[in-house]
């Protein structure tokens, strides 16, 4: 993966460490480790925040920046990651994190009234959110896991595909040289 294109998108962390709503966790920002750009940061990186971001818990970017910390990888590339799951596409996977739950448990999935409302969701938390829970556990361990290993094998093809290109620049190079003699 190339560092320039994510250097690009990627805020600096004195712009946040200036910031007054994050002034408390200065100290935990400008520590360089959590700003690299390898392989292996960026690859943690999608692992923590695929990870954190298909739990169904509040905070999820404090979870996704407590293990970017823990585990030394990419900071705010980890935090930004957990939006996969913002408003619109929320429902969508922690709907399809159930069904998985209900599978895994063998047990029948519900199904929505025709009109959904708070009421309902709150008459049947206490039968949904256990196989909520498992559902969402096992598709953030994959989701993460797979993360990880994508993002490795696509580092590794682009630095190999440069080492190519420029393999074949210098030997284009030498022949150039040859035929100007």
């Amino acid at each position: 993966m190339p560092r320039r294109f994510l250097q690009r998108y990627l805020p600096h962390p004195d712009t946040l460490r200036r910031r007054r709503s994050l002034r408390f966790v200065s100290h935990l920002i400008g520590n360089p480790s959590l700003w690299m750009l390898s392989r292996r940061s960026v690859a943690n990186a999608f692992m923590v925040g695929l990870f954190s971001a298909l739990l169904p818990i509040p905070f999820q970017m404090l979870v996704a920046a407590f293990g970017a910390w823990l585990l030394r990888c990419n900071l705010p590339l980890s935090v930004g990651l957990v939006w996969i799951t913002n408003p619109l596409t929320m429902p969508v996977i922690f709907y399809g994190n159930y069904r998985l739950g209900a599978w895994l448990l063998s047990t029948p999935a519900r199904e929505a009234p025709a009109r959904l409302s708070t009421r309902w969701i709150a008459d049947q938390m206490l039968d949904i959110l256990p196989i909520l829970a498992l559902g969402s556990l096992v598709s953030a361990v994959v989701a993460g896991l797979v993360g990880n290993l994508v993002i490795r094998l696509i580092w590794r093809w682009h630095v190999s595909r440069s080492w190519k290109r420029r393999r074949l620049k210098r030997r284009h190079a030498r022949r150039s040289a040859v035929d100007d003699l």
